[in-house]
């Protein structure tokens, strides 16, 4: 390489300033976002605490109407036990007068006489037998 004037220069090299280069600060500095680790435990145990609380009062209405059903079937018994004695009885006429008409024409036959010979009470067993079980029940 020659210079236009002839004469050979030193060459010339970059140097930092006198004094150095001013501190490059490469740590990361993020604005703070959201609730620290603290507050969102504690708003979860709150909200944990609260869900128990909840928990606890519907387990003390179920306990409480379970109790209430408990006695309102105690109290209702007498009722549905007259209930079906009355439908039992019922059931029971239609029954002999049933025995009747077919019995008719046979001589010495007793209608409602026991078909044991004993003094022991046996019931009578009247199946409530529903309609589209019956034997000979056609479904349309």
């Amino acid at each position: 390489m020659s210079n236009a004037g002839g004469a050979s220069a030193a060459p010339s090299q970059d140097l930092p300033p006198k004094g150095g280069f001013k501190a490059i600060y490469y740590e990361r500095r993020l604005p703070k976002k959201g609730p620290t680790g603290i507050v969102m435990l504690g708003t979860c145990a709150g909200i944990m605490t609260y869900g128990w609380y909840k928990l606890y009062l519907g387990l003390d209405e179920r306990r409480e109407l379970e109790r209430e059903k408990i006695w309102s079937r105690i109290h209702i018994t007498p009722l549905l036990l007259a209930e079906s004695d009355r439908d039992e009885y019922r059931r029971k006429c239609a029954a002999l007068e049933r025995e009747k008409q077919i019995m008719k024409d046979v001589p010495g036959w007793e209608v409602g006489k026991s078909v044991y010979n004993g003094n022991r009470y046996v019931p009578d067993v009247i199946a409530n037998v529903p309609i589209h079980q019956q034997p000979g029940f056609k479904d349309n």
